[in-house]
C-alpha cells in the first residue's frame, strides 16, 4: 500500500457542505458584531444605534459573493432584532441588510476595474439602500415622516466606517481565502 497523501477529489456535497459552513460563520459573526460591538448615540428615532455588524457583512459580500453577503445581512441583524427586543424590526431589516449584502456582493462581482472603487461604490449603493429602507420602514412604524430623518446620521456612520475598515482589507482577504 502507497504511504503517500492522495487527497480525495471534492465532491458536490463537500462544496454544500463549504457554503453551508461559511454561511453559518457569517451570520454568527454578523449577529455578534451587531449585538456586542455597538454604541447607542442621543439621535432622536432609532438613529441612535451604531454598530459595526456591516463589516462581516461586506466582508462576506465581497469575499464570498452576493448570496452570502444577503444571508449573513439577513439572517444576522434580523436575529439581532429579535433577540434584542426590537421584534417589530426583524422582518424590515432581513428584508433591507439582506438587500444590502446581495446588491454590494453583486456589484463586486459583477462590475470590472479597480476593486477599492468597485467595493467603494457597493458599499455607498449599500449605504442609499440602508438610508431608503430604515426611512420608510421608520415611516410605517411610527406613522412620521420626519421623526426617521434622526436615524439617517447614525446609519450613514455605521456603513462608512464599515466600508473603511474592509474595503481596504476585501481584496487581501479573498486572496488569504483563494489560497486555502
Amino acid at each position: 500500500m502507497d504511504s503517500t497523501f492522495s487527497p480525495r477529489k471534492t465532491t458536490k456535497t463537500d462544496s454544500k457542505t463549504k457554503t453551508l459552513v461559511i454561511n453559518a460563520l457569517f451570520i454568527a459573526i454578523t449577529f455578534a458584531a451587531t449585538m456586542f460591538i455597538n454604541i447607542r448615540l442621543p439621535i432622536m428615532g432609532n438613529g441612535g444605534l451604531i454598530h459595526l455588524g456591516n463589516v462581516p457583512l461586506f466582508v462576506a459580500a465581497f469575499v464570498y459573493g452576493r448570496k452570502t453577503g444577503a444571508i449573513a445581512g439577513a439572517f444576522g441583524m434580523g436575529l439581532f432584532d429579535l433577540v434584542s427586543g426590537w421584534t417589530a424590526w426583524a422582518p424590515f431589516t432581513f428584508v433591507i441588510v439582506g438587500t444590502m449584502g446581495f446588491v454590494a456582493g453583486l456589484i463586486s462581482e459583477k462590475l470590472p476595474g479597480n476593486r477599492m472603487l468597485v467595493n467603494t461604490l457597493a458599499v455607498v449603493v449599500a449605504l442609499i439602500i440602508k438610508i431608503v429602507g430604515y426611512y420608510f420602514t421608520e415611516v410605517i412604524l411610527y406613522s412620521n415622516w420626519i421623526q426617521p430623518f434622526g436615524s439617517i446620521p447614525g446609519n450613514v456612520l455605521q456603513v462608512i466606517v464599515a466600508g473603511i475598515v474592509v474595503v481596504p482589507l476585501a481584496g487581501r482577504i479573498k486572496k488569504i481565502v483563494g489560497q486555502m
